[in-house]
């Protein structure tokens, strides 16, 4: 119960605009950055610095976000020189354009930093789908963002290179939610339900941000000898659009719960800057505003340990599915 209320009331956040160091030189990618939590975050690495890429589907959007952005001073001040902003289009919900989106990364840019796997879908209408067949939360939330994942790992490992090889200067963030601690079925995934999911959008949502964590989890265990942290996070409830489909009485019963999307953007900068992380805390999960979870549900943490380890070995097994769906688009 502790762990719950302090999610839903989070102490202040320990790392922000205020104390950020400069972020010259860094390279970061937002997946749905045009918006919501993504907007913050740019914003705030932008103003440190930093070359940050926008990656959303609608360009309209995101290069309004990059003027508003440019137009709006940080607050409090930032001591450093602005960065860089652009754009890439990335539309997660079609594995068959991430590899073109890709490319265009890397024909600009040869190490990326940090990525941010900030974009998600939630609660759409019952029968929504990817262009590939899949329920619409499960491509958008999880396959894209593996792929995205998957084909950047040359840049990430470029990133680790121009660090000089410091452990966890290159991260990759996941974007999980509080429903992992509150609405996951014991072990956290049904692998019978990922090729026929119910209509159920608010269980299919939560398979989702556990898989989220699950990718987090089994990209640390591939890429933590090569220093990259891995790590997922649960940004906080906020006023975004990712609840555009919920039905209307969500905003009205959980309204006064809701933090604006700032906070959220401190939750994905500590998670991808805080010098507090270090590899060891890989594969972790993190709650809002900046803080490693005291006590994740036991029957999760077997989930994410293979059967060798003494695990029920769900993470890994979700990973390979994951990897199945995606083979093709590689």
């Amino acid at each position: 119960m502790g762990v719950t209320f302090s999610q839903l009331f989070p102490p202040k956040p320990t790392l922000t605009e205020a104390n950020l160091p400069s972020q010259h030189g860094k390279v970061f990618l937002i997946t749905g950055g045009a918006s919501g939590i993504g907007h913050e975050l740019a914003n705030i690495l932008y103003h440190a610095g930093g070359k940050v890429y926008i990656a959303a589907r609608s360009e309209s959007n995101a290069l309004q976000s990059i003027e508003k952005i440019k137009k709006t001073p940080l607050s409090p001040p930032s001591s450093s020189t602005p960065g860089e902003l652009h754009y890439l289009h990335l539309t997660l919900e079609d594995l068959s354009t991430i590899k073109s989106t890709v490319q265009v990364f890397h024909a600009k840019e040869q190490k990326l930093h940090v990525l941010f796997n900030n974009a998600g879908v939630s609660l759409p209408p019952p029968g929504s789908i990817s262009k590939q067949n899949h329920e619409l939360q499960l491509a958008v939330n999880c396959l894209g963002p593996y792929l995205l994942t998957q084909l950047l790992l040359p840049s990430l490992q470029a990133g680790v290179r121009a660090s000089h090889d410091k452990p966890a200067a290159v991260r990759v963030v996941w974007t999980s939610s509080q429903m992992v601690d509150l609405g996951a079925i014991k072990g956290g995934i049904n692998p019978a339900t990922l090729d026929n999911p119910g209509t159920d959008q608010q269980k299919n949502y939560t398979v989702t941000k556990v898989g989220n964590w699950f990718l987090a989890s089994q990209l640390d265990r591939a890429l933590r000898h090569l220093g990259i942290l891995s790590v997922s996070q649960n940004p906080g409830n906020l006023k975004t659009n990712i609840l555009r489909h919920a039905p209307a009485y969500y905003s009205r019963l959980f309204g006064p719960l809701f933090y604006e999307a700032k906070m959220g953007a401190y939750t994905e900068l500590w998670a991808g800057l805080s010098q507090d992380l270090t590899i060891e805390a890989s594969g972790a999960y993190i709650l809002p505003w900046g803080r490693l979870h005291p006590a994740p549900r036991k029957d999760l943490l077997d989930a994410l340990k293979s059967v060798e380890e003494g695990g029920t070995g769900q993470a890994e097994a979700f990973a390979d599915w994951c990897e199945k769906q995606v083979a093709p688009f590689k």
